[in-house]
């Protein structure tokens, strides 16, 4: 969060340091686009619409003409509102607040995935060809391969496509015109035990209960904490580890 509130600080002030003119939201008359007609206006806009979208992301309650003020102020005084030390504090506890906000976010967010993730995987399980591993691993095989097995010491080449339960395409070899390359012990627990199912040539189609894919902490901005994530895989072939990428 610090790290954020810094860089919005600073990428705005790149933005806008050079402006010298009192902003107020209420009178500023509305651009339009034709107005954003040079490098400078059109960065300056993308970088305010960025920052903006951030807060509203992270529900912070930011009273846009005092952030404003504070701007104008860093540029033209050396006698701010506030002292350093009330700054400190005040920054402390709303990086406080708004870790606060985020960890409940993705509390409600992880109890939400949980049940979508058992309701689904329980309607799944009923469906044709569906197969069940011990450890709850769902799989279908689209195309049985002929080739050797995987070991959990091997390098893989594979295709695949990643979504979450609502469709949503996290990721895709396909979309980047390239196999991806990687040793089964360095992967999801869900990857490493389904790659060794699958003979070289096989296309699978695989659904991983969170506990075998990120679980509680989520990777990225799409996959949140207890997501279940639907796999197509296409097993190319078993490479030297000297290859992995």
């Amino acid at each position: 969060m610090k790290k954020f509130y810094v860089l919005a600080l600073i990428l705005l002030l790149a933005g806008l340091g050079a402006c010298q003119k009192a902003v107020n939201e209420a009178t500023v008359k509305p651009l339009k686009t034709a107005d954003l007609d040079n490098q400078k206006k059109k960065v300056s806009y993308a970088i305010g619409l960025d920052i903006g979208q951030n807060f509203k992301n992270r529900a912070m309650d930011i009273d846009m003409d005092i952030l404003f003020q504070g701007l104008r102020d860093s540029q033209k005084t050396e006698k701010p509102l506030l002292g350093s030390e009330e700054i400190q504090k005040v920054m402390t506890q709303f990086q406080q607040d708004m870790m606060k906000i985020e960890q409940e976010k993705r509390a409600t967010q992880g109890q939400g995935n949980k049940s979508k993730e058992e309701a689904f995987l329980k309607e799944n399980a009923q469906k044709p060809g569906i197969k069940i591993t011990a450890s709850g691993l769902q799989y279908k095989v689209i195309t049985a391969g002929s080739g050797p097995l995987p070991k959990e010491s091997d390098t893989v080449k594979v295709h695949y496509r990643g979504t979450l339960l609502d469709g949503t395409e996290f990721d895709s070899s396909y979309k980047r015109n390239e196999p991806a390359v990687f040793p089964l012990k360095g992967v999801i627990k869900g990857w490493t035990e389904a790659l060794q199912l699958m003979k070289v040539g096989s296309k699978y189609q695989i659904f991983l209960p969170s506990n075998l894919a990120y679980g509680e902490q989520g990777a990225g901005q799409l996959i949140g904490p207890n997501a279940s994530l639907i796999f197509d895989v296409e097993l190319i072939a078993i490479e030297k580890a000297a290859a992995a990428k």
